[in-house]
This record gives structure tokens, sequence and C-alpha cells, in this order.
């Protein structure tokens, strides 16, 4: 045996279950970041793929009747809603529609309580 080389003992009974246990820890931590890595990678690429099929929808002009004496507030974009306010004589109306397709999603009223 020359000086370079080092004797390496062997473990004790308590380092060798030690060193398992750790092994053990390694691979549990590993399977589960690797499973997080693909569960981000499917809801990325349903997201792309859920997207591509909209974005091939055209959409022509679309003209959107208000009631009689309605007046336009204000209007807006909430993801993937446009969103007008509406004025209808003192009462406020909250109209949503899909920015994609412009069909109407939704209406919501505020009155007065009596």
């Amino acid at each position: 045996m020359t000086t370079s080389d080092t004797a390496v003992p062997e473990p004790t009974p308590e380092q060798a279950a030690l060193f398992a246990r750790v092994r053990r820890m390694m691979l549990i931590a590993g399977l589960t970041t690797a499973l997080a890595v693909c569960a981000v990678l499917i809801a990325v690429g349903y997201r792309l793929f859920k997207s591509e099929g909209r974005a091939a929808e055209p959409v022509g002009d679309i003209t959107a009747t208000l009631p009689k004496g309605a007046k336009i507030v204000s209007t807006g974009v909430a993801g993937d809603r446009v969103v007008v306010t509406l004025d209808l004589g003192g009462v406020i109306e909250i109209r949503t529609f899909d920015a994609h397709t412009l069909r109407p999603a939704g209406k919501l009223k505020f009155a007065n309580e009596p």
C-alpha cells in the first residue's frame, strides 16, 4: 500500500442505516420533483392545446343591442371577458362577453333596496 492510497473503513451498522435512509429520502424527493414537473408540463400543454381551438374561430362584426335609454358607463377587459357597465335609468348593470367569440357570458344587475 502506498502513501496516496487511503483505507476506507467499513461503515458501522448505524452509518449504513443512515446512508440507506438518506438514499430513500433522496429517491422520494426526486420522484416528487419529477411528478411536479410532469404536472406543470401537462397543465401547460393542456392550456396550449385548448387555446388553439379558440384562436381558429373567426369573429365577424357583431352588434349588441341595448335596452331603450341605456347608456354605457364604462368598458374593460378582465381575463377572457369583455366587461360593459350600463346605466339603465338609474339601475347599474354589468354585462360580460367572451373576448374570443363575443357571445354574452353573463349579466349582473344592481338595484337599491326598497
